[in-house]
């Protein structure tokens, strides 16, 4: 089976809110085009491609599946108004082509159909959350294959170019910023390498005071949260490189016999802790997504937390 990996940058996320703001800076979407253009890298090289278009998504897809006779459209479920609009509208339309859409469940560190609860259910406070799930067992992720099929020969569809800034509508930063954002490069890549470098600096260091189970200083944060916005890396994908990180640490410690006080687990803890929190509000935000939810909602409440 040949797939066609799609990537649709849609124009309704530019330009200007109803407020006057912009609805996506430029340093933003420089991030963006860094990120689809290091996946249309990686996927280049496991002999596959990236369609890039720019158009909104329920034209291109029902475009792109009528040219190459697609039987099915996957995606990654979203959970905010704007996107939930999106995939009922491409469902739609899809349905009348013939095409079935079906989703994937990535976005959060705990799977929606292992929740114990009905996600109407859920509680509304992160506290309540946080006891329900204790203990519950994170999926394992799926192995990046190493080589692909290439896409379909059929339609012989370009791959297109990634845009720039001013194919978007933006103009590029003139103010001076650049420099600080050039150190936060989008893309799968780049997200692995501070990932793993995060790793070897929280099991290089002991915790303070013994219980504190946090990294602190300049470290306080992986600083991972641009990559996870954008799909970049996904949550079960950071445990599981800290889970590695920590087991080759507990073995490099075991042969050489280093009796250190650091805790291979602690910043893994830690960090299962912050994605906790944002497990919490990406769950909030779906069960009240729901029209009859929304018209019966309770102010979701937090006494305190970070992000990842």
């Amino acid at each position: 089976m040949s797939v066609l990996p799609v990537y649709c940058f849609d124009p309704r996320d530019y330009g200007k809110s109803s407020s006057g703001f912009d609805k996506t800076g430029p340093y933003r979407a420089s991030f963006l085009i860094e990120s689809v253009s290091d996946l249309r890298k990686n996927l280049q090289a496991r002999g596959s491609d990236l369609v890039v278009r720019v158009g909104r998504p329920e034209t291109v897809l029902v475009e792109l599946a009528k040219a190459i006779g697609a039987d099915a459209v996957y995606a990654h479920r979203e959970v905010s108004h704007d996107e939930v609009k999106a995939e009922e509208k491409i469902e739609e339309l899809m349905k009348d082509e013939g095409v079935e859409v079906k989703y994937f469940w990535g976005s959060t560190l705990y799977h929606l159909d292992d929740l114990p609860f009905k996600l109407e259910d859920m509680p509304s406070n992160h506290g309540g959350f946080k006891e329900k799930v204790q203990g519950l067992e994170i999926r394992k992720t799926i192995e990046t294959l190493d080589q692909l099929k290439g896409l379909p020969s059929r339609g012989d569809v370009e791959p297109g170019d990634v845009p720039n800034l001013l194919d978007l509508g933006l103009n590029p930063a003139q103010d001076g910023k650049a420099a600080v954002n050039a150190s936060m490069v989008g893309g799968e890549t780049e997200a692995l390498q501070r990932l793993n470098k995060f790793a070897a600096q929280c099991q290089a260091q002991p915790p303070k005071g013994g219980s504190h189970e946090s990294i602190y200083g300049a470290n306080f944060s992986c600083k991972i949260s641009p990559w996870l916005t954008v799909g970049c890396v996904l949550p079960r994908s950071i445990y599981d490189e800290l889970k590695k990180a920590a087991s080759r640490t507990i073995s490099a410690a075991s042969n050489h016999n280093s009796g250190g006080s650091s805790s291979p687990g602690t910043g893994m803890n830690w960090l299962v802790f912050e994605l906790l929190w944002r497990d919490f509000f990406r769950f909030i935000t779906k069960k009240y997504s729901n029209p009859r939810n929304r018209v019966e909602a309770t102010p979701a409440t937090a006494c305190t937390g970070a992000f990842a």
